[in-house]
């Protein structure tokens, strides 16, 4: 019997390769990560945090979404798209119900923030309006507003959206790129006023940030009933996951 057979008949295992923890940055104020690779860092945030991801499309949102979605629930307008075509008519263009997906959309943001657990946001970073009144929001629940911003080219973007196969239009592109750039040129200054924090990336440090964390606390989030119907099924869905 060689000393394999022996490990295997005394029940001894090899021991796990030990692995040094991850480090954590605690962004607070402006973090400018572009440029800069090297080790995976996980970004670590207060309870209650709403945490807006934004970008260009196809500027790798959604990817990082999916990567930090482990430590908190992410609102995306494309799953509200999808759940309110779900229940409309085949015939029936987007466009025609754009309006009630919006409102929609609003109403789930609004759930979540008075809700008072952390969350994630996909937003193309266009709306200051929407991000000021995201920060009154969790402001009244003793909470802040954090932002991550991907600063791609607008190649890198279209490039992005041709791998993922799904394209937005020219028009609407154009659109988030002008307020992109009216947001970078606000943060020329140092901060933004409705972020506490804010963490630039590029194509380049977006595959650095491997995860966010909150600290311990904050509310319960929004009860099944406090949420547009038309989501209930996002909610049901997600809390069968998290079972």
């Amino acid at each position: 019997m060689d000393v394999d057979d022996i490990r295997g008949s005394a029940g001894v295992t090899e021991a796990a390769p030990h692995r040094p923890p991850r480090p954590t940055a605690t962004p607070r104020g402006l973090m400018d990560l572009r440029g800069q690779d090297g080790t995976p860092v996980t970004l670590s945030y207060p309870a209650g945090v709403a945490l807006v991801v934004s970008g260009l499309p196809g500027s790798g949102k959604s990817t990082l979404l999916r990567r930090l979605s482990e430590a908190a629930p992410a609102v995306d307008p494309r799953m509200v798209h999808e759940a309110c075509e779900a229940v409309m008519p085949a015939w029936l263009p987007y466009a025609v119900y754009r309006p009630w997906a919006r409102v929609e959309y609003f109403r789930w943001l609004r759930a979540e923030v008075r809700g008072g657990r952390p969350f994630l946001v996909h937003d193309c970073g266009s709306r200051a309006w929407m991000r000021r009144w995201l920060a009154r929001e969790a402001a009244r629940q003793g909470n802040e507003l954090h932002l991550i911003l991907l600063d791609v080219t607008a190649t890198e973007a279209l490039a992005g959206q041709d791998a993922r196969g799904r394209w937005a239009p020219r028009r609407v592109f154009d659109k988030h790129r002008r307020g992109l750039d009216r947001l970078l040129g606000e943060l020329s200054g140092g901060s933004l006023p409705e972020a506490a924090s804010v963490v630039l990336l590029d194509r380049v440090s977006r595959e650095r940030v491997a995860a966010v964390e909150f600290a311990p606390g904050g509310g319960p989030g929004p009860t099944a009933r406090e949420l547009p119907a038309v989501l209930r099924r996002i909610h049901r869905r997600t809390a069968d996951a998290a079972a």
